[in-house]
């Protein structure tokens, strides 16, 4: 009996289904009729590039160099900063918020406008929007792999396809960047098909071309000791031709900020907050490199009785950060947190440190202590340093490059000249493992400092299975997992 009145009720149930599939379709008919009608004739319905470009640029620049990837990340665990209250992520103990946005504000906010704006450039057709959109992309994914390690990236573009998209191994990521930074910068058109919305480079194409082609030596060095046949290709290609590379001081890929509401995010922050110090790691060092830099990076202490710039150590408790006092330390300088302070996307200063490192493997023609010089002047020069101080700088033989331990050289010099720039300094120490930083205070990674971002909570929740996969292929999802770019 029980079984028989089982078999009644799936009966009813398939019954009442299938009645309901009419109903279904008819629903489903009236809901697309409306979709028809109810369209406001004032409203585009294509997106216009302009605006998508403009808006792609303004908000994955400000998550680069503001407070969720930034200021509360990589800004502190290079030692650029350090905190004087609120000091967790100091002590590496970072808030789930935190990492959450910086995931959803690159993947919702960038790479999707950015693939967006490729395909526009086809439908147009604009050469020069799918290049833009291309490079940008690719910055984007360049920074997501570097924080994150294996992330989806051949079907993240995709997700009307691919809802929940599948994690690329690392290698496959930079190589396939690699790839599409050569095809945008083939496809640029630098004598017609303008773009308009460009907040960047202001349409110049001939500058798209060389941050492209920048970008490729970037990563070509980021895999150096992992890939070195394909990085040398690299290098033989564009390693040293200054017309498709970043050239000088004033080619430095920035975004130019201006007043509010299009502020530095620093200098938004500045405005509510009083939390963050630059560091007694690179205080220290600018000290004993006699750097004429220091009173460029620190700021004077606002407690006018302290004659010295005073940096804060990294990961101190609450109450030891406090007894220091917010007016007798030092915060970051001007240059920095003003309100219409760049935001430094590829620095002349860093191509020459790369092209430094790629003579002395043997990758490039030159010589490499020359490259290294030339990069250590431009960075001081960024900066307005006079000649005079420029040459005593580099005579010191502290400074002098050492080419029986490269690393080291251009290690140290490189974390100086990329202050600011939190997230590109952070892949450099941990690639060259250089400069030696000691954790954290009272770190809470056992003596470690964190070599990577975790995941955000909502994969393992919404992409459950590809990112067991990821986990399992790259290691545990902890801040101290090495990533495979980082082979030492």
């Amino acid at each position: 009996m029980n079984a028989k009145l089982k078999n009644m009720k799936k009966l009813k149930f398939i019954y009442t289904l299938w009645l309901a599939l009419p109903l279904v379709a008819v629903i489903s008919g009236c809901q697309k009729q409306l979709d028809r009608i109810n369209q406001n004739p004032n409203e585009p319905r294509v997106v216009q590039p302009d605006y998508l470009l403009s808006n792609g640029i303004k908000a994955n620049v400000d998550t680069y160099w503001g407070n969720e990837a930034a200021m509360e990340a990589a800004l502190l665990y290079v030692q650029y900063w350090s905190k004087i209250q609120y000091t967790d992520p100091d002590r590496y103990i970072p808030a789930a918020a935190n990492i959450q946005t910086v995931w959803s504000n690159f993947y919702a906010q960038g790479i999707e406008d950015f693939t967006t704006l490729v395909q526009l450039g086809d439908s147009l057709p604009n050469p020069n929007y799918k290049a833009v959109g291309l490079i940008m992309r690719a910055w984007l994914f360049q920074n997501v792999t570097d924080l994150f390690g294996s992330v989806p990236y051949s079907q993240a573009a995709n997700i009307r396809q691919y809802l929940t998209p599948k994690y690329d191994e690392q290698k496959d990521i930079y190589t396939g960047i690699l790839a599409e930074l050569k095809t945008a910068s083939q496809l640029i058109d630098e004598t017609s098909n303008p773009i308009q919305g460009d907040i960047l480079l202001a349409g110049n194409m001939r500058l798209w071309k060389k941050f492209a082609n920048s970008l490729r030596l970037r990563i070509a060095i980021r895999i150096a000791d992992k890939l070195p046949e394909v990085s040398k290709a690299v290098f033989a290609e564009v390693g040293s031709d200054a017309a498709l590379l970043v050239a000088d001081n004033k080619e430095n890929i920035q975004l130019n900020y201006k007043a509010s509401p299009n502020q530095n995010p620093v200098g938004r922050n500045r405005e509510t907050r009083n939390d963050y110090r630059i560091s007694k790691t690179i205080v220290d060092k600018l000290k004993a490199l006699n750097d004429p830099r220091l009173t460029i990076y620190a700021d004077k202490a606002k407690d006018t009785s302290v004659h010295d710039l005073i940096g804060v150590t990294n990961g101190l408790p609450v109450d030891s950060a406090a007894r220091l006092g917010f007016d007798r330390t030092s915060d970051v300088g001007p240059v920095f947190k003003a309100s219409d302070a760049p935001a430094v996307l590829f620095s002349y200063a860093e191509l020459l440190f790369i092209q430094a490192e790629a003579a002395q493997r043997g990758w490039l023609n030159g010589n490499a202590a020359t490259y290294y010089n030339q990069a250590v002047t431009a960075s001081l020069k960024q900066y307005g340093v006079t000649d005079s101080l420029v040459t005593k700088y580099l005579a010191q033989p502290a400074v002098v490059y050492n080419a029986t331990n490269y690393k080291q050289s251009i290690g140290d010099q490189k974390w100086l000249a990329l202050f600011g720039n939190g997230l590109e300094a952070f892949a450099e120490w941990r690639r060259l493992d250089y400069p030696q930083l000691k954790p954290a205070y009272s770190g809470v990674l056992q003596g470690k400092i964190p070599l990577r971002f975790t995941y955000p909570s909502t994969e393992q929740a919404v992409n459950r299975e590809n990112y067991k996969t990821a986990v399992a292929t790259q290691g545990a999802d902890v801040l101290t997992t090495k990533l495979w770019f980082d082979a030492f």
